[in-house]
């Protein structure tokens, strides 16, 4: 398979581009983002969409490990320069070429191969849609380029730790944060459902969202970054509990770093406060906005409570993962109660109670 246009099927057309790249393309690649998007009322969903696809780019671009870490930093450059100055992504397609070709992932290969017309795209946005996109993808960028130089290559052998609580914290709002504040942003834009909202308000809401989402992420998938010498546990958190970073690749290691795991679950949970708040703010009759934000909260909390009663939650091969059944039961038993406050309160205080008994259960023994 070529990259760029070639993987395209049929005349090209404006509107063809853009049905392919927020169709079949956005779906092949975008997992369960894809019924999202699908749920967003319709102003959102090509800025959103569109965001996701550059960013998808560039997160491909980050993860090519045969890739020198100093050239993936240069070609996340070259990306953010090509969205920021609007170009047409003939020279960016060029410096790709062999990174597309390097996919093994028939989807990341056929992404990579339309920069061109998802810069075209971009190129059409309205003006205000057009400036959020490109600083939720500077952003983004910025929180993979920091990725690349803040750990050793993936197969040196070695491994790193972040250095403060500060710069997790950091780092969750370059790659997630920015995006619950650019969530925010074209809701407001595209919504009467911000109408009475305070936005800087919100706005902090949405970045402490984007954060809860990404720790979860990060303490789901510690076994897995150790191995490519990645620790998003800081040392200043792995110093407090007399550890380090070696000794979380222990065969025995998950039950002795267990309160490393609790004091990043804490600050998830008291995350997923505010992603609670900000999805009651939403007026009741726009549920699809509401069912958006529901649906990633609760996938969320039901993880941090696999992650808090995981005995071997640092053991690679027992990855602490919600079944794709249970999500869609999830999805399914949201319908009932994402038009009540009450009912939301109350399912999503159960869920982060359930995780505070499990914390405190281990705690005891």
């Amino acid at each position: 398979m070529s990259s760029g246009r070639a993987d395209f099927h049929g005349p090209m057309t404006p509107d063809t581009d853009r049905a392919f790249l927020l169709g079949d393309l956005l779906k092949n690649v975008s997992r369960s983002f894809y019924l999202t998007l699908r749920v967003l009322p319709d102003g959102m969903r090509d800025p959103v969409g569109l965001a996701y696809l550059l960013a998808r780019a560039a997160d491909t671009i980050a993860d090519t490990a045969l890739v020198a870490a100093d050239r993936r930093t240069d070609l996340l450059t070259q990306l953010r320069a090509n969205v920021e100055r609007l170009d047409d992504g003939d020279a960016l397609s060029r410096a790709l070429d062999d990174v597309t070709q390097m996919q093994a992932d028939s989807h990341e290969h056929v992404l990579l191969g339309a920069m061109k017309p998802m810069l075209a795209l971009l190129r059409a946005q309205p003006a205000q849609d057009r400036a959020a996109i490109q600083k939720v993808v500077a952003t983004l960028t910025s929180g993979m380029a920091f990725d690349l130089g803040a750990f050793p290559d993936e197969r040196s052998g070695q491994v790193a730790a972040l250095g403060t609580r500060d710069a997790l914290d950091r780092y969750t709002y370059l790659v997630a944060g920015c995006v619950g504040e650019f969530w925010t942003d074209m809701t407001a834009a595209h919504t009467p459902a911000a109408r009475r909202w305070d936005l800087p308000d919100m706005r902090e809401k949405g970045i402490r969202f984007g954060k809860a989402l990404q720790m979860t992420n990060i303490v789901r998938d510690c076994a897995k970054d150790l191995r490519i010498g990645r620790c998003y546990v800081p040392q200043a958190a792995l110093d407090a509990h007399g550890l380090q970073v070696g000794d979380l690749l222990a065969a025995h290691a998950s039950r002795r770093a267990r309160p490393v795991l609790f004091e990043l679950l804490r600050i998830a949970l008291a995350q997923y406060c505010d992603a609670c708040a900000y999805t009651l703010a939403i007026p009741r009759r726009f549920v699809r906005l509401r069912l958006a934000c529901l649906w990633p909260i609760l996938i969320g909390l039901e993880t941090l409570e696999l992650l808090a009663r995981h005995d071997a939650w640092l053991d690679p091969a027992q990855p602490a993962k919600v079944p794709r059944k249970r999500v869609y039961r999830i999805i399914a038993g949201s319908l009932a109660i994402v038009g009540s406050n009450a009912a939301i309160r109350a399912r999503l205080s159960r869920l982060a109670d359930a995780v505070d008994a499990r914390i405190a259960e281990h705690g005891a023994t």
